[in-house]
């Protein structure tokens, strides 16, 4: 007993110095918003909403869904899209804390919910939003979790459910670190619906009581492609030159666009017909791509723009909302974040669209997919730069190669469906405690 009480001092002592610290740390999280405002304006917009100031006020009793960016927004979409389908008289609401989280919630759903900006993890923020939606439920999508925010939750018997929950070893080491913050935030969670078997045993690991697990599937095999898509993919492809191979580098960030057209030589050199299409993941980035690209003597031509002709070398995308409709164009896709130290993004997106697809060596955020999808040999995963010139140049070139790859891909993401359903089925409960 007396253990108990001391523990429960402690981790009450760890939120208050974290609450105290981050209360301090409040100008310089400002003037960081501020200053990323100089790249892209739309930070400097509804501020009043990180303070818990909103603008919409939604009937009580709606389910709230938090996800943080683009990612977790696409992560997402299939479960929103569910929901709405089977409960169309309950609001739905959802935040992020990007602005191109925000442009993906409009572009996805327009009015059908309701959007604003996460506040800031101090309990007079979040007491004032939580006053003003009064959600019957929050929905935390992937490992966004918040001190603050699970204890407001708490004391006002707002259950709360971690869907498509993911933990690499790296992030689990972290967690562990700060034990005092982390164990509370997991007891307070009424349920973590984890992707895989090894997430939910990490989760185990930092002090998950057993009986709030389950392990459900990722949302993201639940992805619908919708009809018309491919014929929009060939209709670019008529434009660039039906017969030009074309390789889409997805997602990508600072270091990976300049990379892949460092091997532009080596690989133009095997596939001389070759497009290279660059999707940046941050549209701050479009200029900097597209000059980077300008260094290399290379014909570049920016979407935004025009189309690109069979002159163009370089394609860049600097559009927002179009990533599948470029993905169904191309014939061989390399994911972004895997050539620097970001953990990597989603393959599945192009593998439900039957793409040939190369991941790089960082790719721990989606280690459990890509490996399952590399066992099947529906994605290759590549080492190093060298290797990653000669197997581009390979698929690229061999047509039946690249489309065995694609009928494996389509195949793993076909039996790995039912996520959102089982998270669905989870959810309903909640609202009707």
């Amino acid at each position: 007993m007396r253990d108990r009480y001391v523990t429960q001092v402690w981790n009450s002592v760890a939120r208050f110095a974290y609450t105290l610290l981050y209360t301090l740390l409040m100008p310089l999280i400002v003037a960081r918003l501020w200053w990323r405002g100089r790249a892209n304006p739309a930070y400097r917009q509804r501020i009043a909403e990180r303070f818990g100031y909103l603008p919409h006020h939604p009937r009580a009793g709606g389910l709230w869904v938090h996800a943080v960016s683009v990612g977790e927004t696409l992560a997402a979409a299939p479960l929103v899209k569910r929901f709405l389908e089977q409960n169309p008289d309950t609001p739905l609401i959802i935040t992020t804390t990007t602005p191109t989280g925000s442009e993906q919630v409009k572009r996805l759903f327009g009015g059908r919910v309701f959007h604003m900006y996460l506040p800031y993890d101090l309990p007079v923020f979040i007491h004032r939003f939580l006053r003003t939606i009064r959600p019957a439920a929050l929905v935390v999508m992937e490992t966004e979790l918040w001190p603050n925010l699970m204890a407001c939750c708490e004391q006002r018997h707002i259950p709360v459910i971690l869907a498509n929950a993911r933990l690499s070893e790296k992030s689990a080491r972290g967690y562990a670190k700060f034990s005092a913050l982390t164990q509370p935030m997991l007891q307070r969670l009424s349920m973590v619906a984890a992707q895989h078997q090894s997430d939910a045993d990490r989760f185990l690991a930092l002090g998950l009581p057993p009986e709030r697990l389950a392990v459900t599937g990722s949302v993201k095999f639940d992805l619908t492609v919708a009809e018309g898509l491919n014929d929009k993919g060939a209709e670019l492809r008529q434009q660039w030159g039906r017969e030009r191979p074309v390789l889409a580098l997805a997602s990508s960030h600072p270091g990976e666009d300049e990379q892949v057209l460092d091997l532009w030589p080596e690989i133009h050199q095997a596939v001389p017909e070759l497009l290279l299409l660059l999707i940046p993941r941050h549209p701050e980035r479009f200029e900097a791509v597209g000059n980077a690209a300008r260094s290399r003597q290379l014909k570049i031509q920016r979407r935004s723009q025009g189309p690109a002709s069979e002159a163009t070398q370089v394609y860049v995308a600097d559009t927002m909302g179009e990533m599948l409709t470029l993905l169904a164009a191309a014939d061989v896709v390399l994911m972004g974040g895997s050539l620097v130290e970001l953990g990597g993004h989603n393959p599945i997106e192009p593998a439900a669209l039957g793409k040939a697809t190369l991941i790089g060596p960082n790719y721990m955020n989606f280690a459990a997919i890509v490996d399952a999808m590399a066992e099947d040999h529906a994605l290759e995963v590549v080492s190093d730069l060298n290797q990653l010139a000669t197997r581009l140049a390979y698929f690229l070139n061999d047509t039946e190669a690249r489309q065995l790859m694609g009928e494996r891909a389509q195949a793993t993401v076909d039996n790995n469906r039912g996520a959102v359903q089982r998270l669905v089925d989870l959810i309903d409960p909640l609202l009707k405690h």
